[in-house]
């Protein structure tokens, strides 16, 4: 049996991205998507005293951006220094910041990326190595795909040699069931559901932002407040 999740990268996403990456086997980057303005793909939300903040990633569109994620470049690259004084300004008391920022600071600021998919796989790359994630991590580019929006989804899933696929819920709007059930394929539907609350600076709990606030207040306690992270790393010790 193995479990197989197709989704688009997003910029440093919250927890729960990386609870549906531990959740699965392979875990394939679907960066071939249009890009979206005002998404997840290029920004995400932090918090601070006077509320959340969003941090985005300044990108270049074409036309009415008809183009997709992979194709997407980075403007410029003042956002970077901008990101990491905000992160800094706003959770240099956290518990765990030094420890975290020590590794996290020459990824944000040592790298050179001209595309925005880039980014985001060195970030998710290096969110997962800090938590213990040992997933597979694939681009759908390694494989063919064709057919419709399902269709391709369960190609990839085929390809990839998965018996079961995994699929967030928004996409219950859009996925036809009968199209994995025609190819064997077990469909089963992730939830995000019930995470307990870990201590957060700056008021009321938040758990939409972006999991470098797990991370920078929780350390290495960080997967104790994640539900399949915590199980793919009994299953790794196993």
């Amino acid at each position: 049996m193995k479990k197989v999740a197709v989704l688009q990268s997003n910029y440093i996403p919250w927890k729960g991205y990386f609870d549906f990456i531990a959740a699965v086997d392979e875990f394939i980057i679907y960066d071939e998507m249009q890009y979206t303005r005002r998404d997840w793909r290029n920004r995400n939300k932090i918090k601070t005293p006077q509320g959340l903040q969003w941090l985005t990633v300044p990108v270049r569109v074409k036309g009415k951006y008809l183009q997709s994620i992979r194709e997407t470049e980075i403007d410029g690259n003042e956002w970077a220094k901008s990101h990491w004084r905000a992160l800094c300004h706003n959770y240099g008391k956290a518990p765990h910041f030094q420890e975290v920022a020590e590794k996290l600071e020459p990824v944000f600021l040592g790298g050179e990326y001209s595309h925005l998919s880039q980014l985001n796989r060195a970030l998710i790359d290096w969110v997962c190595e800090t938590l213990g994630i040992k997933t597979r991590i694939t681009n759908c580019w390694d494989y063919q795909a064709c057919g419709g929006r399902t269709e391709r989804l369960a190609d990839l899933c085929m390809q990839a040699g998965g018996t079961e696929y995994i699929s967030g819920p928004a996409a219950r709007d859009y996925i036809d069931e009968s199209v994995f059930r025609n190819r064997g394929i077990k469909l089963t539907w992730f939830e995000y559901g019930g995470y307990p609350e870990y201590p957060q600076l700056w008021g009321g709990f938040e758990h939409g932002v972006t999991v470098l606030d797990l991370l920078f207040n929780c350390g290495t306690d960080a997967p104790r407040f994640m539900k399949y992270v915590s199980k793919s790393a009994r299953r790794e010790n196993a």
